[in-house]
């Protein structure tokens, strides 16, 4: 990976004279911008731009849009925060090489933006975001959809987007763009400090002119920035690996991101080191592989969480280290832990000796510092039996017959799912964000390739799904999307798939209805809570009871074809008619909310109560404490 900083050169062509100039208003001026980088093999930067025009951008950015829509395409969404996750997931998609912007409102359309901006920001993934702001010159004021602070004149609804951007600026001046946008560019496109970018534009600026150099919108190529491995630390983390006998990787999103699948297959099997995957790693080893040991932590695997309490030295690569990763802090207590990371505040955690550095080029430096070094043979041969093992059990658990009158569970759907299409399974695209899906779909679906496992699970965002395959979609075309989501996450935002069928962009939506939000009332329910809230029989009802929703009527109300299914046996057969529908399809089918997949799965610190009257809440506070006290002995 190219380790230089974007380059702010043109490509070769005429140089524009250094006194010319072009008059744009702002608006024009950031689109023209936009639409004139092009990354490293010569595709736009971005894809293009997902707009849902109101008060405050319809007239600025919404006209200046219009004039360069040949070469920036405006995609028109019915949701806000929906069409920040598709701009998010196609940038996710393209591995962070290509992404797209996203302009709203100044009001509600502006505070939408939040969610999404949050799960960008947790994710490490870049999106632009351009909500219209209130009049810079106050003339109006206050103007409709302003939120006034009574203590601070200069604030907006836009501020609420502050604590979830990697960097903000309100653009108050037409000049300001001049290095406003090259900051956000670099902070789009640098490995450690990626994340969402907020331009918040007033209304009146955006429609302002100025002479800006024409040198300015001139092509360029972006190239992605990452830190190169400093010799010291690599040494560091050789020496640390050394000492270890029964060593560990564990996989994040940061060896996708860095282009370092390849690197780390080798390093692996050069040193003889299991591979455990993250939710956002999965698919950096082929799920066959020899050394692929599964999913890491709460919602992974019985092979990867054995090894990894077990182990005595984890290399954890690109990877946040989060909670659902590392047990809530039980699983690595007996290992040094060596962390890779473009990102400083990453890389620090768990105490671990630090490599500040591109994935690719960390991995392949290490790897040379460790020369002819490997890991035990009995622990790489105990990897190897416990990697087969566990795909013997997924093997099993997706491929066990569903007895008559039995509601399946999601392990028999995420089974018959793979099945229909023996020919090439490899070439789908799972996505799914929030409930039980991704703790069953990390331990079971099978992928051989990067980007074949698309789950959101850093935010865990209900809702994203749809939204998030539409942005898949638009990114990889010419592979099948499958969106695989709960009833609750569908009744929380479905609206873009009617946009899917809009852009003609095809999505299998596979929907497990099971009445409610089945894994809370599990989680409820495991710490000692009544059922309650949840699912919806146990919701409080008015006189006409609970709806019985008809989701694929629904769907073909959005324009997708559509079909409700009895069984795993009907379900593979509407997968086959999906996969060969003209446009998005949905299939319903009704799923047992009680029955999670026992295989595999870690302990997860929930905190309940203290003190309750209830018998049940006692027992579990009972075992969480001596959870608790556990963990300590363990960190001793």
């Amino acid at each position: 990976m190219n380790q230089r900083a974007m380059q702010t050169q043109p490509q070769a062509q005429q140089p524009a004279r250094a006194d010319a100039t072009v008059r744009l208003t702002a608006a024009q001026a950031i689109v023209r911008y936009l639409a004139a980088l092009r990354t490293e093999h010569g595709e736009p930067l971005f894809g293009g731009v997902f707009a849902i025009f109101g008060h405050g951008n319809v007239a600025g950015i919404g006209e200046a849009l219009y004039r360069y829509r040949e070469e920036l395409p405006t995609y028109r969404a019915h949701n806000e925060q929906a069409m920040a996750h598709s701009a998010i997931a196609y940038a996710k998609a393209h591995m962070r090489r290509r992404m797209m912007a996203v302009t709203t409102s100044i009001g509600p359309g502006a505070t939408n933006l939040v969610t999404a901006a949050a799960l960008a920001h947790v994710n490490r993934l870049p999106v632009l975001l351009l909500p219209g702001d209130i009049f810079v010159s106050r003339a109006p004021d206050p103007v409709l959809q302003q939120v006034e602070d009574g203590h601070d004149g200069g604030v907006s609804a836009n501020d609420a987007l502050k604590a979830v951007s990697r960097y903000f600026d309100r653009i108050v001046h037409p000049a300001q763009l001049l290095s406003a946008l090259p900051r956000a560019i670099r902070v789009l496109t640098d490995a450690a400090l990626c994340g969402p970018v907020t331009l918040a534009l007033p209304q009146d600026v955006q429609a302002m002119a100025y002479d800006y150099p024409a040198s300015f919108f001139a092509p360029r190529v972006v190239e992605f920035h990452a830190p190169a491995p400093v010799p010291r630390d690599i040494e560091r983390a050789a020496a640390t690996l050394r000492e270890a006998r029964e060593p560990l990787i564990v996989s994040g999103g940061g060896v996708l991101y860095g282009l370092a699948t390849d690197a780390l297959r080798k390093f692996a099997h050069k040193h003889g080191i299991p591979v455990a995957e993250t939710q956002a790693g999965k698919g950096a080893l082929a799920w066959d592989d020899a050394l692929n040991v599964g999913g890491i932590g709460v919602t992974g695997s019985s092979a990867a969480n054995e090894l990894a309490h077990a182990s005595d030295g984890v290399l954890a690569v690109g990877t946040r280290l989060q909670d659902f990763t590392t047990g809530s802090n039980t699983l690595f207590t007996q290992a040094r832990l060596v962390a890779i990371n473009a990102n400083s505040f990453d890389v620090l955690k768990q105490h671990a000796v630090a490599v500040e550095a591109d994935a690719h080029a960390a991995i392949d430096a290490l790897s040379e510092a460790l020369g002819d070094w490997r890991a035990s043979p009995q622990w790489t041969t105990r990897a190897h039996r416990l990697a087969n093992e566990w795909r013997e059990t997924v093997a099993h658990v997706t491929n066990t017959p569903v007895a008559d009158g039995v509601l399946p569970r999601e392990a028999d759907v995420i089974g018959a799912v793979q099945r229909s299409d023996d020919a090439s399974p490899q070439n789908d695209i799972v996505v799914c964000a929030a409930g039980t899906l991704p703790a069953d779909l990390q331990k079971l679906w099978r992928t051989s390739a990067p980007g074949g496992y698309h789950v959101e699970y850093g935010y865990s965002c209900m809702g994203y799904e749809i939204a998030g395959g539409l942005g898949v979609k638009l990114a990889r075309p010419e592979r099948e999307v499958i969106v695989i989501v709960g009833d609750g996450s569908y009744l929380m935002m479905n609206s873009e798939l009617a946009s899917s069928v809009m852009l003609g962009a095809k999505l299998i939506v596979v929907l497990l209805d099971n009445r409610g939000f089945g894994c809370i009332n599990r989680l409820q329910q495991a710490c000692g809570g009544a059922p309650f809230n949840n699912l919806i029989d146990d919701c409080k009802q008015g006189a006409p009871g609970a709806p019985q929703i008809d989701f694929a009527m629904h769907a073909r109300a959005l324009g997708a074809l559509s079909e409700h299914v009895a069984n795993i046996g009907e379900l593979q057969a509407a997968m086959q008619r999906a996969r060969a529908a003209d446009r998005s399809y949905l299939i319903s089918i009704d799923t047992d909310p009680a029955r999670p997949t026992e295989e595999g799965g870690w302990w997860w610190e929930v905190a309940v109560p203290e003190v309750s009257e209830r018998a049940a809440v006692v027992v579990a506070r009972e075992a969480y404490e001596r959870a608790i006290r556990a963990r300590s002995e363990d960190s001793r």
